[in-house]
């Protein structure tokens, strides 16, 4: 199975992508094709709801930013991991820019399951997050949701957390 992992933190090095490299780990181990983006880190802009890439050009944004290397991804993966730190109870601007650019591509076709990984420092952050994914994504789009991994506080770059994660990626 091929999997996108598109991690909205902009910390390199943080709890977001601790939880990511754990999960990236054992799903490459257990065989799947893993490709991944720092979106935070990307020249990817917010969506102008120009309605060009349904209206002019079909599913083409006409935005040339970092989105046209994400774009191909999208369309050929069977699985779409969405990693976030929470700020202020929802993902990062980073991670919502990719997502409502997802709206170029329409309902991506390969994709069969997503999942969510989230890292704050409060265990009471999470719900209008889980609500976004649950309405915008899995929903919407018609996808089996596999999974949803939170770590805060003490949680967050613990062996125990990145046993979780690490595990879940080997039984994909």
């Amino acid at each position: 199975m091929k999997i996108l992992v598109l991690n909205g933190s902009p910390h390199l090095n943080g709890a977001t992508s601790d939880m990511v490299k754990a999960f990236t780990t054992g799903a490459q181990e257990a065989g799947h094709e893993v490709v991944a983006f720092h979106v935070a880190h990307m020249n990817i802009r917010g969506c102008m709801a120009c309605d060009s890439c349904r209206s002019r050009e079909k599913s083409v944004c006409v935005q040339k930013d970092d989105m046209q290397i994400i774009y191909p991804e999208i369309l050929s993966s069977d699985m779409i991991v969405f990693a976030s730190p929470i700020y202020y109870f929802t993902l990062s601007a980073q991670l919502q820019a990719v997502i409502h650019r997802t709206y170029a591509v329409d309902i991506p076709k390969n994709v069969k399951k997503v999942a969510l990984i989230m890292s704050s420092g409060d265990k009471y952050v999470y719900g209008a997050a889980i609500t976004e994914y649950f309405q915008s994504i899995v929903e919407y789009w018609g996808v089996e949701n596999a999974g949803i991994f939170t770590a805060n506080g003490k949680q967050n770059k613990s062996e125990e957390k990145r046993a979780e994660l690490y595990q879940f990626g080997r039984r994909l």
